[in-house]
């Protein structure tokens, strides 16, 4: 059998390699050479299997192998142990440095695998991270089908992210549309692993493949939360779950999250079986103790009385839970998996948790729509009562306090009419959960800011697709950053035929929309600045550099340069430019700031950061390829547009930190 591709020739200390196989003999013993030496194929048949299963065997092995005798083909067909173990135990990826485009499969050859590549740099070995539980059941599995897909699948999504930063470094806010790759031509969970395989690479190299892998891997899993929130909104209310309504809004707004509707449904279920455990330390017979989803709800109301209140006793006074006053506006407290987390949220997400607890133990918990503060309602008449004085409210943002409606108008401050005291389905809280984040959306001004009111936007407009306020607000936001233009005219045209009254709102931004649109036309490409020309003379710095703001202490990363402030006179007088003792006639830089925000820096306020460290940032690896520890390289499209920064960055460091360095010794 030929050698394993990639591996060490065999030293004079070697074993000795087995003989060809010999002919089959009549006997019921293995047959044996003339020589008298056993053959391969005359072991049985495990052992034999289990050899091909070495982990020290890769694919084109397993593909020679295959071809050399009838018995050892059929030890590796695609739906045997062989391609099973392959599949699942490991496989290596190479990346050629030089093209990222390009990378191979170790082992493979282009008779098994045609179009893999072959390279000579070592091996880094990359486990299939997420794809074991697509394969709960593996019988009739052709597990080498299987590993050619995920093969193709992972040369596809490399060639698609090292083609992303050609084609989407010179917009604004870059990988929106991804119209390309909503229809994938691989399976989606292959397509998945390969950019988390990439995500997952370690060391500080391949910063670009890592930003774009990334957002894709955002756009993917958000497409498809939202075809199972599409389906969850059209089950009859007595399907729709609270928590699982509230899991999907949690995914679609942290899409590279590890979040599980089942890792969620388990951590609640352990809480209630706490609740069980206080339960029966007070009454052994109590019927929460037995009862399974779908059975009768209690209806006697010290029964129920009972089990509130060990859920209370177990969430705030076992496990701490609380209401978070401190930072109640914070995103955080509205994502399940984080006030299972962190044991803190708002009143909404609270009585979602309070609400699923009291109904795994058999007891009807209702949610009120109440204004300014969620609540729950827990029926104290005839079941289905329309008096709301029928019914005691349950704060569980308050430790889940009971109240009388008159306590429910104290709570808020004002009166409120009986509609509010009403219960609502699973969309409507779903609509309330979504309708908070909008709202802190639209708080700030910031990037994170900006991708929540794209998502709840999405998650809104999901819920209600005809809605035109939030159409309106959604084109407006899209046509504010300067992303997805057509889009924003798919947008106002659909508002146009739902609202003819809207004509003026729209008119402005088809017309200021499609300028936009013209003008990227016109663009040739992007500003090529030599640092070598008399104009630019006066730069001092490079980009790639890590640096320190001498006014505010904080460490960034310069990813461009004008000779001088390139912004207009609203913002130089904003930012009391003119107070500078070399004012806007001054080279100015983009930096990236180790608190996620962008700036733009006077030369004379920045300086050498004497102990560089990477920057934080989440637009770092747009720019950069590799954060060497002294500074970062540029990526292929920011070194084209400052092509003599590189030599520049290179001489610094060796200058700077290399002086240092003997300083100390």
């Amino acid at each position: 059998m030929a050698a394993a591709e990639g591996t060490a020739a065999a030293g004079p200390t070697a074993a000795p390699a087995l003989e060809p196989a010999s002919p089959p003999g009549a006997g019921d013993g293995p047959a044996v050479a003339a020589t008298g030496t056993l053959g391969l194929t005359d072991l049985p048949g495990e052992l034999l299997e289990l050899i091909l299963c070495c982990r020290s065997l890769g694919a084109a092995d397993l593909g020679h192998v295959a071809c050399t005798c009838r018995r050892l083909r059929e030890l590796c067909q695609g739906g045997g142990n062989v391609w099973r173990r392959q599949f699942r135990e490991r496989i290596l990826i190479f990346l050629r440095p030089s093209s990222a485009a390009v990378y191979s499969i170790q082992g493979f050859s282009s008779s098994v695998f045609p179009g893999s590549f072959l390279c000579p740099q070592p091996a880094v070995p990359i486990r299939w991270p997420s794809l074991l539980k697509y394969y709960s059941h593996t019988e009739g599995v052709n597990w080498l089908e299987e590993y050619k897909a995920r093969q193709s699948a992972g040369l596809e999504a490399r060639r698609m992210v090292a083609s992303f930063s050609k084609r989407f470094f010179s917009e604004h806010v870059p990988c929106n549309g991804f119209s390309d790759i909503e229809d994938l031509g691989c399976p989606g969970h292959f397509f998945e692993d390969e950019l988390m395989s990439i995500l997952n690479m370690e060391g500080r190299k391949a910063l670009t493949w890592k930003y774009y892998a990334k957002k894709i891997l955002y756009f993917l899993r958000q497409q498809k939360i939202l075809k199972n929130l599409k389906a969850f909104l059209q089950r009859p209310e007595d399907h729709e779950s609270f928590l699982e309504g509230a899991v999907l809004i949690d995914q679609y707004c942290n899409p590279l999250a590890d979040i599980c509707l089942k890792d969620i449904q388990s951590q609640v279920e352990s809480i209630t079986d706490q609740v069980r455990k206080v339960l029966r330390g007070k009454n052994c017979r109590h019927p929460s103790l037995a009862f399974k989803a779908g059975g009768a709800m209690i209806t006697e109301g010290e029964l129920q009385s009972q089990v509130l209140e060990a859920i209370n006793y177990v969430l705030y006074d076992q496990l701490k839970y609380r209401g978070n006053r401190m930072d109640y506006y914070n995103a955080l407290n509205l994502y399940i998996h984080q006030v299972l987390g962190r044991r803190t949220g708002i009143p909404i997400s609270l009585s979602v948790l309070y609400l699923t607890i009291a109904r795994q133990l058999g007891v009807r918990l209702e949610p009120v729509n109440f204004p300014s503060h969620f609540l729950l309602r827990w029926c104290q008449g005839v079941e289905g009562s329309q008096d709301i004085f029928d019914y005691i409210y349950i704060d569980a943002f308050g430790r889940g306090k009971q109240l009388t409606v008159k306590e429910c108008e104290y709570l808020i401050g004002h009166h409120v009419t009986e509609e509010f005291y009403g219960v609502v389905s699973s969309k409507k809280v779903l609509q309330r959960m979504v309708g908070n984040l909008l709202s802190l959306g639209k708080r700030e001004s910031t990037d994170q800011s900006y991708q929540l009111l794209r998502d709840s936007l999405d998650l809104y407009l999901a819920m209600y697709p005809d809605h035109v306020q939030h159409l309106l607000l959604q084109a407006r936001l899209y046509f504010h950053l300067g992303i997805w233009p057509e889009k924003v005219l798919d947008i106002l045209q659909h508002i146009q035929t739902l609202d003819p009254s809207q004509h003026g709102a729209v008119g402005y931004l088809v017309q200021h929309t499609l300028e936009h649109i013209e003008r990227k036309k016109e663009e040739i490409g992007l500003e090529v600045k030599h640092r070598s020309e008399e104009k630019h003379r006066d730069v001092c710095y490079s980009v790639g550099l890590v640096m320190k703001h001498k006014r505010y202490g904080y460490n960034c990363v310069i990813y461009g340069w004008d000779p001088t402030c390139m912004m207009g006179h609203e913002w130089i007088r904003n930012m009391n430019v003119h107070s500078l003792p070399h004012g806007h006639h001054q080279p100015f830089y983009n930096v990236l700031v180790e608190d996620g925000s962008c700036r733009y820096a006077a030369q004379e306020n920045l300086e050498y950061n004497t102990e560089p460290q990477e920057i934080s940032h989440p637009d770092v690896g747009r720019y950069f390829s590799e954060f060497t520890g002294t500074h970062y390289v540029a990526n292929t499209e920011l070194e084209i547009r400052y092509p003599e920064d590189s030599e520049f960055v290179c001489e610094t460091v060796q200058n700077i930190y290399s002086t240092k360095k003997e300083d100390k010794e």
